[in-house]
């Protein structure tokens, strides 16, 4: 497996983490959430000889969609966001792209899909976990091969996504990390959509003494 990281800039927003997963023998590829094409994203993908089965979009706002209607129409594939999301892509006032100094942004989601759904590239298999708090369809995907989570704007190294958005709920989020997230092997490494990666022991403690003073 190849797997790359780009930071993409776009409006206000600065670095977003788009990733690309790619197989390293047949070329074909999956690029998740990418914010921009920008030149350097560009040149990778064409580097990379891409072949491109899905763009997958971890929830809908601007900073995480606005480059995937541009990569569809250069090099294919299809456009998979959750069903609770896929409205967003074409509503402002939740991918709140007005809110990062964009123009109207608006993509067409070619499937929508739901918690639980597997994702391949060749023989690596993504799994769709619902995590909803930072937007009511944000998702997570693991790969149980790899030990690895692609957690969007859900979890972040040290701390979570911002929950005060359209769509969003602090509720949701805890739960999704601490019963979603969580549980899985603790050596997993996390990937989010802004920042650092990190692994899943490291991130323990915060929702651990979180549910602890519930119990109080």
């Amino acid at each position: 497996m190849i797997l790359k990281r780009i930071k993409t800039d776009i409006g206000t927003m600065i670095g977003e983490n788009c990733y690309i997963i790619q197989d390293d023998e047949t070329k074909e590829t999956m690029i998740i959430d990418p914010g921009n094409l920008t030149e350097e994203l560009a040149e990778m993908l064409e580097t990379l000889d891409i072949k491109l089965k899905y763009i997958v979009l971890t929830h809908c706002h601007a900073d995480h969609i606005t480059g995937a209607e541009q990569i569809k129409q250069k090099y294919g594939g299809k456009i998979l966001i959750h069903i609770e999301d896929a409205e967003g892509l074409k509503n402002p006032d939740v991918n709140l792209c007005y809110y990062i100094g964009l123009d109207d942004v608006r993509v067409n989601a070619d499937s929508r899909l739901n918690d639980g759904d597997l994702i391949h590239i060749e023989d690596l298999e993504f799994k769709v976990i619902h995590t909803p708090g930072h937007t009511k369809g944000s998702i997570c995907l693991y790969c149980e091969k790899e030990g690895l989570l692609f957690s969007g704007d859900t979890l972040f190294r040290g701390t979570w996504g911002r929950t005060d958005l359209p769509t969003s709920s602090f509720e949701n989020i805890i739960d999704s990390i601490t019963n979603r997230l969580m549980i899985l092997p603790d050596d997993t490494i996390v990937y989010p959509g802004h920042g650092k990666s990190t692994k899943i022991q490291e991130e323990k403690t915060i929702y651990l003494d979180m549910k602890q003073k519930e119990w109080e």
